[in-house]
Formats: structure tokens, C-alpha cells, sequence
């Protein structure tokens, strides 16, 4: 989900933030002590008059690749997102998220009344786990789709903004290289096919409320071998491992009492990935829309329900530069599947200080799958913690 990443993904393509957006641009990375601006519920909800004239993910679709991973003019927000972990020879290791957002001001286009004039503001974060180093960085930055500044197209595939960018190497979109530089940091990589797109939800169509039209389309490519190069303060490290691919599209993808979620994509040892989202609502309850999917090493996805999976929370985090405490440590299991697993983050401080206060973060996992050990490796992304009430889990 984003951001999202939603955040969303969040990580999330934000269309309050993108009215101040679309006045200025900013590339930054975040001083840890700013204060959070804008909330997940907010900016992912929507009244049925602010989504007036965009389209609404109704029902199920036709998906057709490459085309997809291009942009989806009609809905009001999208966002391309990725998540890896990777590894040098010697054993040093990384974990990184990019994220592009995509939020339209208003429906529909128009003659642009000059070259800056535009209905779309991109949003893009970076982050890098330096895992190795004991160290996090986080850069957030905005720009028009104006000029060239940012945007998105199918064929070739390529979403930008500025020189953050992800675009295919050859014809198609696969294989596609990631590029992104932040404050000390900067990452390079090549992302192969690996698996072909699991269509989560219903047949592509992941609802997120009762409401009609609360819902997205979302697909995800759940193991992406990975290839390239990390700088950290100037060193270069050459890396390899297995990224994660998530995209979304919606208009509105929250419903009212919703104030964030936990989000999980995990990739097992045996060959297996598991991708779950929990939604919380404002009274410290679970979300029936809860949801998530299994894909086995072979054979077909198979969707998980709220009642499929126990999650249970084992340890937690306060964040020092913003008081927020979020989970820490887990145990998940779909007990159907015969699986039970304990996530442990990398690194505890994997909070990005950015305009919707967010944490995401590479993830360790062990555990037992059908009888056999597994181990692995995730990211988890915890949204809403910075602006929701707490309650008793």
C-alpha cells in the first residue's frame, strides 16, 4: 500500500500537500525535529464533492503490461514504489525505499496558461537503511509537471522528478534502473523481473472501505533481483539483493474512521513473499478491510482476509526527535498456511521526518513455513502513529 508508502507509502500521493506544492518546489533532507504538517486520513481520504470529475476504482479490471506501470491520468493520486535489501560481497548491508507520487489538483486537463502551469504535483522520498553504518537518511522533495521538471510515461516506461527518476533500459519496462541522490547519499540500480505481478485484492481492485469507489487498483511484483551501486558520504558499494515493486492508483483510498496502517512485504527464504496491510480505525480497532496476500514459490497468489492473519505487537519504539512510539517488533502468522513468523526492524530508527511523519524500514524475519525453518528479509511501513489517538492493542 503506500508510500503507500501509501502514506503513504505514504508513503502517498498527497493532494492537500500538493496545493502548497504546487507554489513552491523543495529537495531536502529532513531535519529530524520538524513537525509533521499533514495527516495520512486527510490526504488519502476524500468527500464524494472532492472527488468530482476523477475516476473512482469501482470494479475489478484488465490489467495490460508495460501500459500500467505508466501513469493513470483519470484518478487523483498514484504512486510508483519501491522497497530493497541489499548486500555487498563482504557482507555489508542496505536497505533502501524510492517513492514517486503522482496528485492531481483538479480534474480532467487544460491549456496551460504558461509553461509553468499544471494540474499534477510529484512527490518523491528516498530513504537508505545504511544497516552496516547504524545510520538512516531520509530526503523528501516536490516538483510541478511543468517544464519537464517531473512526470511520467508508459512507453518506454519512465516516472521522474528532476533527477530521481525510474525508466526501463531497454524496450518495455523491464528490466529498469533506479536513480536517486539525497544528502550523503545516492543509489544506481538495476531491477530485474523476477516474478510476474501479483494483483492483489479483488482481481487487481483492493477496496479499503464500504464505501463505492474507497478502493484502488494495486499490483505488486514481489521479487525483483537487484543489481548496482549505493554511495554513502562519498564510498561507493557495490550491491546486489531483491527489491519490491508496489503500484497504486486511486481517488480515494481511505475511509473516514481509518487513520493509518501497518504494512508488511515480506520475502521468505523458501521462495514465498507475503504482503500484508492492517488498517486502523480512530477507536484503536482493526479495519475489516484488513487484507493481504500470499504468493507461494509456485503456483498461484493466494488472498488473505483480516481473519486469515494474527498479528501481534512484541515490542515497541519511541522515536526521539518526535516523541511517536510505534511498533518494533512482531509476531505474524496465517495459521491456514501453516506459517508463523517474528519480524525484528534492522534498524530501530527508521522514521522519516518528512511531511506525513512516517516509519519504513528494512525488517529481519524468522520462523517456520509449512513445518520447514524460513528467514528472510521485508520492510514494514507504519502510517497514522504521528497523528492518532492510542489505544490498548
Amino acid at each position: 500500500m503506500r508510500g503507500r508508502g501509501l502514506v503513504i507509502g505514504v508513503a502517498v500521493v498527497l493532494a492537500g500537500l500538493a496545493v502548497g506544492a504546487a507554489y513552491v518546489m523543495r529537495d531536502a533532507s529532513l531535519p529530524s525535529a520538524r513537525a509533521p504538517t499533514l495527516k495520512v486520513a486527510d490526504t488519502l481520504g476524500g468527500t464524494d464533492a472532492g472527488t468530482q470529475g476523477y475516476t473512482l476504482a469501482l470494479e475489478p479490471r484488465e490489467f495490460h503490461f508495460p501500459e500500467d506501470h505508466g501513469p493513470h491520468p483519470g484518478f487523483r493520486n498514484e504512486w510508483w514504489y519501491w522497497t530493497g535489501n541489499l548486500s555487498t560481497a563482504e557482507g555489508r548491508d542496505f536497505g533502501y525505499q524510492l517513492t514517486l507520487f503522482r496528485s492531481a489538483l483538479a480534474p480532467g486537463e487544460e491549456e496551460r496558461a504558461s509553461a509553468w502551469g499544471s494540474r499534477r504535483v510529484y512527490m518523491g522520498h528516498l530513504a537508505l537503511s545504511d544497516i552496516g553504518g547504524g545510520r538512516f537518511h531520509a530526503s523528501e522533495r516536490f516538483s510541478r509537471d511543468a517544464l519537464g521538471l517531473a512526470g511520467a510515461r508508459a512507453e518506454p516506461f519512465r516516472v521522474w522528478l528532476e533527477d530521481w527518476s525510474a525508466e526501463a533500459v531497454g524496450d518495455g519496462a523491464l528490466p529498469m534502473r533506479l536513480t536517486a541522490r539525497g544528502e550523503g547519499v545516492s543509489l544506481s540500480l538495476v531491477l530485474e523481473a523476477g516474478k510476474p505481478p501479483v494483483l492483489q485484492g479483488d482481481r487487481g481492485l483492493s477496496r479499503k472501505g464500504p464505501e463505492p469507489g474507497t478502493a484502488s487498483y494495486y499490483y505488486s511484483l514481489t521479487r525483483m533481483p537487484t543489481r548496482g551501486q549505493v554511495t554513502v558520504d562519498g564510498r561507493a558499494y557495490e550491491v546486489t539483493g531483491q527489491s519490491w515493486m508496489d503500484r497504486e492508483w486511486s481517488t480515494r483510498a481511505l475511509s473516514g474512521e481509518q487513520v493509518g496502517w501497518d504494512w508488511f512485504a515480506l520475502q521468505l527464504s523458501d521462495g514465498s513473499e507475503l504482503m500484508y496491510y492492517q488498517l486502523r480505525r480512530r477507536d484503536g480497532t482493526v479495519d475489516p478491510f484488513t487484507a493481504g496476500t500470499l504468493v507461494p514459490d509456485r503456483g498461484e497468489p493466494v488472498r488473505l482476509s483480516r481473519e486469515d492473519v494474527r498479528l501481534e505487537v512484541l515490542d515497541t519504539w519511541k522515536s526521539p526527535s518526535s516523541g511517536v512510539t510505534y511498533p518494533a517488533r512482531w509476531r505474524l502468522a496465517v495459521p491456514s498456511r501453516g506459517l508463523t513468523l517474528e519480524l525484528t526492524p534492522a534498524l530501530a530508527d527508521q522514521e522519516l521526518p518528512v511531511s506525513v511523519r512516517y516509519w519504513e524500514g528494512s525488517v529481519r524475519l524468522s520462523g517456520t513455513h509449512e513445518g520447514r525453518p524460513v528467514d528472510g528479509r521485508g520492510y514494514v511501513e507504519l502510517t497514522g502513529y504521528a497523528d492518532a489517538p492510542r489505544h490498548g492493542r
